[in-house]
């Protein structure tokens, strides 16, 4: 289901908008509205996300349900079926940023997490990745796990699922992985509580 995203003041999200250093190489917006259509249930669904961090990733603060349809009324057996935490999780990725530049360069170009996505749902080219898992305790190894870590963290996805996906690597792995990059200093203001995993 596509997601619209603009920043809290309605504006496009672009990189300028990324104010906010989380780990050591990403830049984030600090709030996001995401609307979103879910045809099927007949409703649209204006979430309001805020970082907050403590939790270190993006929480829900708002949530607006319209009827798209005449024959539908927002109720809660209709709301119950809205799929709020995939709505964060669809539009968290258009508000994470790197650059592959110097970050203090202002020319610098920053991408987001979402122009990496490719129509496979992929962050990275699988040639990328198997150079990655090659590599050892490489810096860009380390960089690489960052920023799939951040990207998964942040939206409220399991991240070592998501290393595990996309470097083709067990969990076992991902977990070292991770915890090499936070004892680090990497995954600075990005959590992930297993306990509470988000719902889709």
């Amino acid at each position: 289901m596509p997601v619209d995203v603009t920043t809290s003041d309605g504006s496009a999200v672009a990189p300028a908008h990324a104010t906010l250093s989380v780990g050591s190489s990403l830049r984030i917006v600090p709030a996001f509205v995401a609307l979103s259509v879910d045809a099927d249930l007949g409703v649209q669904t204006t979430v309001e996300a805020q970082y907050k961090a403590t939790e270190g990733r993006y929480v829900i603060k708002r949530v607006s349900v319209r009827a798209v349809r005449d024959d539908v009324e927002v109720n809660y057996p209709t709301v119950s079926k809205v799929r709020l935490q995939g709505v964060v999780q669809d539009a968290a990725p258009r508000c994470i940023f790197l650059t592959l530049d110097d970050e203090a360069d202002p020319l610098a170009d920053w991408v987001s997490v979402a122009d990496l996505t490719t129509a496979k749902g992929r962050i990275l080219p699988p040639a990328i990745a198997a150079e990655v898992v090659r590599r050892g305790g490489s810096e860009v190894r380390m960089e690489v796990v960052e920023l799939l870590y951040g990207a998964a963290a942040l939206a409220g996805l399991p991240p070592a699922r998501l290393l595990q996906t996309e470097l083709g690597i067990p969990h076992r792995t991902a977990s070292a992985w991770i915890i090499e990059a936070r004892n680090a200093g990497r995954l600075v203001g990005m959590n992930y509580n297993a306990g509470r995993q988000a719902r889709q």
